[in-house]
């Protein structure tokens, strides 16, 4: 069987190296593309070097994206057709699901967020829709995630990666101005392009502020060039913004407070026991509720709520047990690939 896979946001490659490599222990062949957008690029060529890379930047303009989308899907449909595909493999990659339906393939898709508004594209065309069960009762069914469509697993996408790496004791040596030993926070900027996320949030910039008022160093990684260009507007003297991709499950690994505007980074750092606060400016999701239920997060509405606790700092999970979980929830994926 040929499995295509399409990376259209950072955290796909990473979500997506372990199931490829288990699909071709079973002797499938798997087939890359990936879009420029955030870091899916480089994080792509350093698994799959012969990715092909299809799609311009997102930009916020709603007539621009379209446009964009439209030629990415030509172009994808080529592409697919020269490979042989016959599976289609994404994480809510609309582009991909678009070109896929058009030559008539099997599509496999996850997602784990019931407010983005594409659900109702991406799940209609889909013929799996893998999603945690923290989606159950969420409304997932009327964005056409049917019982006939859907499946539900018990844990989060994120597990599926965690144990797929080593922490690399030297990540602080990749970037400028980090004294090790001192705490450590890192910060994920949030998803100012996405189309769920059409409205500021200017407590991430007050956070960041409240937090150069600590000793701690402040690691945040940014998703585009203006959120940069922003954050050093900021004038924060123990900022440190790296320039490019990094191994951030290592340098999460290694934190002591991890704040993220919602989404993926977020919530690794939550399943690996990082203290870590969410600032998602808009409805909490399903899945931050069901980890804020069970205490592995805390939703922050107040940059004075901030509390690092740098001199006792928390010991991560086990890497021995987050590989535990990504064994068994990579099994579920690769199930529903192969169509049993």
């Amino acid at each position: 069987m040929k499995v295509w896979i399409d990376m259209s946001n950072s955290p796909h490659p990473l979500l997506f190296a372990p199931i490829a490599r288990r699909l071709e222990e079973l002797g499938h062949q798997v087939g890359v593309t990936a879009r420029d957008n955030a870091q899916t690029v480089e994080l792509t060529l350093e698994r799959w070097p012969n990715a092909t890379i299809i799609g311009e930047p997102s930009p916020k303009s709603r007539v621009q994206k379209a446009r964009i989308m439209a030629t990415r899907v030509r172009a994808l449909g080529r592409w697919a057709r020269s490979f042989g595909a016959d599976v289609a493999l994404s994480h809510n990659s609309y582009g991909q699901i678009l070109a896929a339906r058009m030559l008539g393939l099997r599509i496999v898709t996850a997602m784990d967020y019931e407010g983005q508004p594409a659900n109702h594209l991406a799940f209609r065309l889909a013929h799996v829709i893998l999603m945690p069960e923290a989606l159950c009762g969420s409304g997932v069914a009327k964005q056409g995630a049917t019982s006939r469509r859907a499946r539900f697993y018990s844990g989060y996408k994120e597990e599926i990666y965690l144990g797929d790496f080593e922490p690399d004791p030297n990540v602080l040596d990749t970037l400028h101005n980090v004294q090790a030993g001192g705490p450590l926070v890192v910060a994920r900027t949030p998803p100012s392009r996405a189309a769920y996320h059409r409205f500021g949030n200017p407590l991430f910039a007050d956070a960041i502020e409240a937090l150069g008022r600590t000793d701690a160093t402040v690691v945040v990684l940014a998703r585009h060039p203006e959120q940069r260009e922003a954050l050093l507007a900021l004038d924060v003297a123990n900022l440190v913004i790296p320039d490019r991709a990094i191994d951030s499950r290592s340098l999460m690994y290694r934190a002591d407070l991890v704040v993220g505007a919602g989404g993926t980074m977020t919530r690794e750092a939550a399943l690996m026991g990082i203290p870590t606060y969410s600032l998602f400016a808009g409805d909490q999701p399903a899945v931050d509720h069901a980890l804020e239920r069970d205490g592995c997060l805390q939703r922050l509405r107040d940059a004075d709520e901030l509390v690092l606790n740098g001199s006792s700092k928390v010991s991560p999970r086990p890497i021995a047990a987050l590989r535990e979980r990504a064994n068994l929830l990579s099994a579920v994926f690769v199930d529903a690939i192969v169509g049993t």
